[in-house]
């Protein structure tokens, strides 16, 4: 992290930007370069997406350097001095500070918890019981790909109908904003005998017309609400926990929820990490309705459960799953069983969405279609009355 320095030296008082581990290490570096320190004062870095720390990119290069024979701490010097980011290089710097202090690689990690994230901690750490650092960068790249991929799914099977929702509601926005209350206007002094449907239809139009500046307030006031009511957490959570209620989507989302469960275990037991620490370290990972059967799982396995039976009795399973995990016991490979399991998620929720997306584009075009054709006859009905009252 780096610290800004007030200090002294003679008559003179400067500011010295310093990269320090914490505050103590930022003084006694201002003090060794000859200044007596004041005070030290941590610079925030702006956040964004610009200064977020590629921690992949770091893991495929540091994986790559310790392959080619160099060791951890000229492995790092080499990425410091090829970063040319101010936040990439101020953490890398502060890593290899730690590490010239005899700190663990672990440890260094957990000083900066804003570019480390705990599990990235605790595959380091079993990895320094074993040795095998390189292997514990392989799993981890191949965890976070693998991870991507099913995100990279879902995101592209949203993009069309999100596509086609935002369209469509302009398109009714349009129609409703602006030429209803001009049809309003035109058959205002038709005097004729309008259906009832297009005389709800027109008396909106007029209400609109009237009180257009109101009604625009009106809804950026609703939009800046719902802006802010989604950046509060508990709203975020009683969302969720609507979504988790309706009964096929709420399935789909445990699927979810277990398959990065059950990857991420997997990788770490078969990095050496102890069962009890590993689901500590993923205990993030799942949403608050799945961590108190976590908990309870782990209170299980610490009182001799085997692993398979705790999850199963905490709703942590499904019927194929719990006999794989048993399996997997039996041959001393749970690690490898957890990730065959996740495979195994992965591949159920693809079908699904591949599913959902097929039906759900078709319905969704239709429902567009059939609400801008009922407004349109609306509007065009009476002139098909007119018409026929001509004749």
């Amino acid at each position: 992290m780096n610290y800004q320095v007030k200090a002294v030296r003679g008559r003179e008082m400067v500011l010295l930007s310093i990269s320090a581990i914490h505050v103590e290490d930022a003084l006694l570096q201002a003090q060794s370069r000859g200044y007596t320190p004041i005070s030290a004062v941590a610079q925030n870095v702006v956040k964004g997406s610009s200064n977020k720390f590629p921690l992949i990119l770091f893991s495929q290069e540091l994986h790559a350097l310790l392959e080619a024979g160099l060791n951890l701490v000229e492995a790092i010097e080499t990425l410091a001095v090829k970063d040319d980011r101010s936040n990439g290089k101020s953490i890398l710097d502060n890593l290899l500070q730690s590490l010239y202090q005899g700190h663990t690689f672990s440890a260094a990690l957990e000083q900066q918890p804003q570019a480390f994230p705990m599990l990235f901690v605790a595959t380091v750490k079993a990895s320094e019981k074993t040795g095998d650092l390189p292997q514990a960068m392989s799993r981890y790249i191949a965890y976070e790909l693998q991870i991507g991929l099913l995100k990279k799914k879902i995101v592209s099977a949203s993009i069309y109908p999100i596509l086609l929702m935002s369209v469509g509601g302009l398109v009714i926005l349009f129609l409703l904003g602006f030429v209803v209350p001009k049809f309003s206007r035109i058959y205002e002094g038709t005097g004729g005998e309008l259906p009832f449907l297009s005389q709800v239809l027109l008396a909106w139009g007029v209400f609109l017309e009237n009180h257009g500046f109101a009604m625009m307030m009106v809804s950026i006031g609703l939009i800046a609400g719902l802006f802010v009511a989604f950046s509060q957490p508990p709203v975020r959570k009683w969302f969720a926990q609507q979504f988790w209620k309706i009964p096929a989507l709420g399935d789909r989302l445990r699927i979810y929820q277990l398959a990065r469960f059950y990857r991420t275990l997997g990788m770490l037991l078969k990095g050496g990490t102890p069962i009890l620490l590993a689901l500590q370290s993923v205990s993030g990972l799942l949403d608050s309705a799945l961590q108190s059967s976590m908990k309870r799982a782990s209170i299980a396995i610490n009182e001799g459960l085997p692993i398979s039976e705790a999850l199963d009795k905490t709703g942590l399973t499904t019927p194929v799953a719990v006999r794989m995990l048993a399996v997997g016991e039996r041959g001393g490979n749970i690690g490898d069983m957890m990730e065959r399991i996740a495979g195994f998620y992965d591949e159920e929720l693809s079908r699904w969405i591949d599913w959902f997306t097929r039906l759900f584009e078709p319905i969704l075009m239709l429902m567009i279609g059939l609400v801008i054709g009922v407004v349109v006859l609306l509007l065009y009905m009476p002139i098909f009355e007119l018409a026929g009252n001509i004749q």
